[in-house]
């Protein structure tokens, strides 16, 4: 199934493409629409469809700017024009954008299904070709890649002297001038274990991450790409390392087996600063791991204040893992401190008191790192009979790893959330006041909160369990069953009054989501 997103200012253009076409029957998803380019562009950067309908005389933004716009950061989205503008220099600069098909006004549902199926052959002819492993491969092993990647190594780890990274860049042909600089780590990985799987998402990435602008990438590993972003100010920044982050994940995920952790690390002003940007990123990387999930982190997002955890003592294991870990690591840590017991047999009852003394003195750093104090949230464990009733045995020594590790994780969570709990609960309440105007959008509410769209969507996404579009339709769709339940309104004033710009829009979304229709719902 190809996704498909639908862009024009006439509601009866876009009511007719989305009724007259059998989507899941034909092999496509009906994935959303909007009518002028600003809102589509807001929606398509976090929908990420694999095919784009837009009119190319809208309001605001034309759809050759939301074309070009696209291509730039989504350059995988497959492009067909509407337009009732026979000119060829219309269809010269939609050329020169890299748009799939131009179909002009009129036209009938089989001429739009027509270029639909154009299109997804193509997406189906790409997607095989940049998974070509042994192209990937060969590609990396040439001179100039093995040249690039041995210098930007160096860089990364901080291994290179002002001199030499400027004259490097001049003989690879490295443009790394610029203000600020941040550097992503993504690690790829395979839920099965199959590295096929995960050899064919890093070709993908292969192909894609030489068109994001502003960037330097690499892979250092057969499963690491390591990305050196750069901005003219902290702001397009963010808004591009965030942007990136987004896209990696998209385009691993592309394989159900595979998931892709992606850590950023601080903001530099300095080529030679850049490995500092290097060593936080790959910090988050090596401390925790996030089995089956897919994850963005951030250096920023994880520090608090001036007490952050990045602040802790550094290399502690202990440390790091309680710093980043999830759940699912609590086994494994609980594993490793049985067999370090278990080589010193006989001695039981020393060791494992020794582990637990330690654990909890690590768990105790933690808590006031993060503003707490171990004797006010959990003062059972610093006595001295919790120790002593731990070790009694083997079973229930387990039982108590397990719980102070989980008490420690669950505590640290509330915390990082916590960061964040303002600002998740400041958009919703602007939300919940403001989802009757059409104008809500990714990028306004963001501005409310202070925060890039993508890093807003990145922090939503993750905190909510729900992306930013599916939370605002639920909303707009929740107010909607309230004013067909409790009052007389038609179904076309109940459309307007909930965000929606076209009733019958509101009618197909409302379906898709109760799976009934506002008539039916009305008649329970």
């Amino acid at each position: 199934m190809y996704s498909v997103f639908l862009v024009d200012d006439e509601p009866i253009v876009l009511e007719g493409i989305r009724s007259k076409i059998e989507w899941e029957s034909k092999g496509f998803t009906f994935a959303g629409e909007a009518t002028d380019g600003e809102i589509a562009l807001s929606m398509i950067q976090e929908i990420k469809p694999d095919i784009l309908i837009t009119d190319i005389k809208m309001p605001f933004m034309d759809g050759l700017q939301l074309a070009a716009a696209i291509k730039k950061t989504q350059p995988w989205i497959k492009i067909i024009i509407l337009s009732g503008h026979d000119e060829f220099d219309y269809a010269k600069r939609a050329i020169s954008i890299g748009i799939e098909d131009y179909l002009l006004k009129p036209f009938t549902a089989d001429e739009v299904l027509d270029a639909l199926k154009k299109a997804a052959s193509h997406l189906e002819q790409e997607r095989t070709q940049v998974s070509d492993i042994n192209k990937m491969k060969e590609e990396l092993k040439s001179r100039d890649k093995l040249l690039q990647k041995e210098f930007l190594t160096n860089l990364v780890k901080g291994s290179e002297s002002m001199t030499n990274i400027m004259e490097k860049c001049q003989e690879l042909n490295i443009n790394l001038i610029s203000r600020y600089y941040k550097v992503l780590i993504s690690n790829v990985t395979s839920k099965s274990g199959n590295e096929q799987t995960v050899q064919e998402a890093c070709s993908r990435l292969n192909s894609y991450s030489s068109s994001w602008e502003q960037t330097i990438s690499f892979f250092r590993h057969a499963n690491q790409l390591i990305i050196i972003q750069k901005g003219n100010s902290q702001t397009d920044l963010e808004e591009n390392i965030f942007r990136v982050a987004e896209n990696i994940e998209h385009i691993v995920s592309q394989n159900e087996d595979c998931t892709v952790i992606t850590a950023i690390g601080k903001t530099v002003e300095h080529t030679t600063s850049i490995s500092s940007s290097y060593t936080d990123a790959k910090m988050i990387l090596d401390a925790g791991k996030f089995e089956n999930q897919n994850r963005i982190i951030s250096a920023d997002d994880i520090k608090l204040d001036n007490n952050g955890l990045l602040d802790l003592k550094e290399n502690d294991p202990l440390v790091d893992r309680l710093k980043y870990a999830s759940k699912g690591d609590i086994s494994a840590i609980v594993t490793q401190s049985m067999e370090l017991i278990k080589n010193n047999p006989g001695q039981f009852n020393v060791f494992a008191s020794y582990l637990l003394l330690d654990l909890i003195f690590e768990v105790s750093k933690l808590i006031e790192s993060l503003g707490g104090n171990i004797k006010e949230v959990n003062p059972d464990i610093l006595q001295h009979s919790f120790v002593e009733k731990a070790v009694e045995d083997e079973e229930n020594f387990v039982t108590v790893l397990e719980d102070v590790l989980n008490f420690a994780l669950e505590y640290r969570d509330s915390k990082i959330t916590g960061k964040y709990g303002d600002v998740i609960l400041k958009a919703k309440k602007y939300i919940d006041e403001n989802y009757a105007d059409q104008n809500t959008t990714l990028t306004t509410v963001a501005d409310v909160v202070c925060l890039s769209p993508n890093h807003f969507s990145t922090i939503f996404s993750q905190e909510c369990k729900t992306t930013f579009i599916e939370y605002l339709t639920n909303v707009r769709i929740e107010n909607a069953k309230r004013l067909i339940k409790n009052t007389d309104m038609k179904v076309y004033d109940i459309a307007y009054e909930c965000g929606f710009s076209d009733p019958h829009y509101f009618s197909y979304i409302f379906k898709k989501n109760t799976g009934v229709t506002p008539r039916e719902y009305k008649l329970q």
